[in-house]
């Protein structure tokens, strides 16, 4: 995009249309453009990580509570808030972690209360768990994946 941009700006500039110091200020313009599309994309104050790294650790750190209880959960906001405001998938990622999260706390919760439910609790683990690892994998994939029966709580 920005070449083709500099080509017309050079083709006005060719033709008279624009003079030399405003054919400079606005490739300065384009260049500066670009420059802060990049490092927004790029930014790497996700603790020295690759986005996509960090995204993909971000939904596997829901398992950390299978170590040490409520770790699961409070990592992934952790890591959610430290950077969603200065990186965009972070924001999207943790809030999509964060509804799952209450999502499935509420039905485990529910399935708990009703006596018939407790064979639906090993059911919905199970789907708990393959849901964060496919999340896991489209996050390394560069991918977003929202998780299945999931209440939007946070939007």
């Amino acid at each position: 995009m920005k070449y083709q941009d500099l080509k017309t700006l050079d083709e006005l500039r060719e033709k008279g249309s624009i003079s030399e110091e405003e054919f400079q200020r606005e490739k300065a313009k384009i260049l500066s453009e670009e420059n802060t599309k990049y490092s927004e994309t790029y930014k790497k104050p996700l603790f020295g990580m690759t986005e996509r790294s960090y995204l993909m650790i971000m939904h596997l750190s829901q398992f950390a509570s299978w170590i040490i209880p409520f770790i699961g959960i409070i990592a992934p906001i952790l890591m959610w808030t430290t950077n969603k405001d200065t990186n965009v998938e972070v924001d999207r990622h943790g809030k999509n972690i964060l509804n799952f999260t209450l999502s499935y706390a509420i039905y485990s919760i529910a399935l708990l209360i009703i006596i018939i439910g407790i064979p639906l609790l090993v059911v919905l683990f199970a789907v708990y768990a393959i849901a964060v690892v496919i999340a896991s994998i489209k996050a390394s994939n560069g991918e977003y994946w929202k998780y299945p029966l999931t209440i939007q709580f946070i939007k």
